[in-house]
């Protein structure tokens, strides 16, 4: 069997069981590959590793990937505001009390011994249903934090599944340049036999040299793009260890309405409603009720007279200080309709494109496959052909990169059809 084919079916079944696919580049974590040709053996000094953990799943990846997440400072600074709100609901007073002392005297007067003493207290008083918004308030903050959070996660994920599909994207890639340089070099010492036999011109030995040095710079290429891609899984989960199996079912979700990202936008378009409907409410100042106590002893009295008092203040009026409270609770539910809106827009159309592209993604698939097989014949007998004399070097070279190329695109749509799979649960909201 031609070593072109040996190779290929390798390759085959290593996509066909894609933990061997991503594992194999992996398992090379100490050195690169060196690959003898004529030129310097291949050697990359620049390596980021990862090893394959098979006990690692996605999901905890995911786990680790939402804590180091650097939007965890903002989600813990809100719990102190949630914090407060509550706080606020659930005080005795709506506002803070006060207490005020006063006293009086004639000693610049008179000076006849007129002494008066009074202590105030003053508690406001709760407005209908206030307490009951601030209630709503404080629980619709809490519900939207939590939102937040699962929000932020499933962008985290999204961000994790284009990071590991990419590197397997990568993988793929370099398992396919090392086998083509591995060709090269086995046409090119196939050829030099044939010229030291006299079989074939020095051109073609020649030919067969450029075809390795193409191929030895494809291999670099392609090395550097894997470094590149495991570096930024590291940045991304701060672990050297990837998980083996990584490949998602697609879910039976349709559509993106239990998406946490559109759930929290909902919980904040419902929580600036409440707020609205509370600044309606505390536009208005509260009642004061004051509770005084009172000592006063008369011009040369001898015994002074205590009295207790209550007072009541109703606040009249108030549209000036009303106006900018109600008005920034409009401008909250008019934000957080504006955001809805546009990102009803967003996932609509993510929707749609998550649903053609796995669509195209397949049939392009189903064709990948049928062109390899008519190219990877056309080979076996370009091979043939120019064992037996029948076909130049160039046209065997041309047949064996129009091979090459097929065999990319068919690992390649491979992939693609898991990445778009994984694209897919993103849209609809699904974790990993």
């Amino acid at each position: 069997m031609p070593i072109f084919c040996r190779y290929w079916l390798a390759i085959a079944f290593s996509v066909a069981n894609f933990n061997m696919l991503h594992a194999e580049p992996m398992r090379m974590e100490g050195k690169s590959a060196p690959i003898s040709s004529g030129s310097d053996n291949l050697e990359i000094r620049h390596l980021d590793t990862l090893s394959v953990n098979q006990s690692l799943s996605l999901s905890e990846v995911l786990e680790k990937t939402f804590l180091r997440n650097p939007m965890q400072s903002t989600l813990q600074s809100r719990d102190a505001w949630v914090t407060s709100k509550q706080t606020l609901a659930h005080a005795m007073l709506p506002s803070a009390p006060a207490m005020s002392v006063m006293h009086q005297n004639d000693a610049l007067g008179g000076s006849r011994g007129e002494r008066e003493w009074q202590a105030e207290l003053e508690l406001p008083v709760w407005m209908p249903t206030q307490r009951d918004k601030r209630l709503k308030v404080a629980d619709m903050s809490g519900s939207t934090l939590t939102a937040s959070r699962e929000s932020l996660k499933l962008q985290v994920a999204g961000l994790l599944r284009d990071t590991l599909w990419t590197l397997a994207l990568n993988e793929s890639h370099l398992v396919l340049a090392r086998n083509k340089l591995e060709v090269a070099h086995q046409l090119q010492q196939d050829v030099q036999k044939r010229f030291s036999a006299g079989e074939v011109p020095k051109t073609d030995v020649m030919l067969t040299q450029q075809e390795s040095l193409r191929a030895e710079q494809e291999y670099l290429r392609a090395e550097a793009e894997v470094m590149h891609a495991r570096h930024r899984y590291y940045v991304l989960t701060g672990l050297r260890e990837i998980p083996a199996d990584f490949v998602e079912q697609q879910s039976t979700l349709s559509d993106y309405q239990q998406s946490p990202i559109w759930l929290e936008a909902q919980s904040k378009l419902s929580l600036a409603q409440t707020e609205r409907e509370l600044a309606q409410i505390e536009g208005r100042e509260n009642l004061q009720v004051l509770l005084n106590m009172r000592s006063i002893k008369g011009a040369f009295d001898v015994a002074a007279n205590e009295s207790v008092g209550v007072k009541l203040r109703i606040p009249f009026g108030g549209d000036a200080r009303a106006a900018p409270i109600k008005a920034a609770a409009e401008q909250g539910v008019g934000n957080a309709l504006s955001e809805q809106a546009a990102l009803q827009y967003t996932l609509e159309t993510a929707m749609h494109e998550a649903e053609h592209n796995l669509e195209v993604s397949r049939a392009e698939l189903a064709l990948a496959s049928k062109q390899y097989m008519i190219a990877d014949e056309s080979l076996r007998l370009a091979r043939k052909a120019f064992q037996l004399g029948e076909t130049d070097l160039v046209s065997l070279l041309r047949v064996q990169a129009r091979t090459f190329e097929t065999e990319r695109i068919l690992t390649s749509q491979k992939i693609q059809v898991q990445w778009d799979v994984a694209r897919y649960n993103q849209t609809v909201g699904v974790f990993p």
